[in-house]
């Protein structure tokens, strides 16, 4: 039996992004993986050294800078969303919200390296502050590297460069953001909380 009212095609569905991106972010969570595993290990075969360590690491600042980096991230999924509906300039200031929640991590993060300095507590200072610096700088680098990224998307969204059918390269910037962000989620409990 049919009806007066069609019947319309189901939304096509497609991964956000280029392919591209997804495997340069699949070599970088591989990295980064290998070196939660080294932490993870050497906690094990070192636990006093590592709780040691981590009592000197403020909870409350990582708490912080994941509360900083999160909010950040649902800027840019907003962001992301306003692209999408064709409303770059909208996306524009989304970004830019983005960026400045971002630079309070930023902010943190060289308060707390700047503390731990002080205190003599560099990189080769015993095992937990080597690994420390390691991926916490790293992810550190990737931090500014994604902010570059975003401010580079807000202009671009100034200009009009993105809109419902040019999206591919803005949904890559925002899912390396993303990446960012779970990076940090996995790295905050585990440097700074789990014993």
């Amino acid at each position: 039996m049919f009806t007066s009212v069609e019947l319309a095609d189901p939304p096509r569905r497609h991964l956000p992004g280029d392919l591209a991106m997804w495997f340069f972010i699949l070599a970088e969570l591989s990295v980064f993986a290998i070196l939660i595993l080294v932490f993870a290990v050497t906690q094990v075969l070192k636990p006093q050294l590592f709780a040691a360590g981590r009592q000197l690491l403020d909870t409350s600042t990582g708490l912080a800078m994941t509360l900083s980096l999160l909010t950040a991230g649902l800027f840019a999924a907003l962001a992301q969303e306003r692209v999408r509906h064709s409303r770059p300039r909208q996306a524009a200031l989304l970004l830019l919200a983005a960026l400045l929640v971002a630079c309070g991590y930023l902010l943190l993060k060289l308060g707390e390296y700047r503390h731990l300095l002080e205190l003599g507590l560099g990189i080769e200072h015993n095992t937990f502050f080597t690994l420390y610096w390691l991926l916490s700088g790293f992810h550190f680098l990737h931090v500014v590297l994604g902010m570059l990224i975003l401010g580079w998307l807000a202009e671009g969204c100034r200009r009009r460069r993105y809109d419902a059918d040019r999206r591919s390269g803005f949904e890559s910037g925002v899912l390396y953001w993303h990446m960012v962000d779970l990076i940090w989620v996995l790295l905050f409990p585990l440097v700074y909380v789990l014993g």
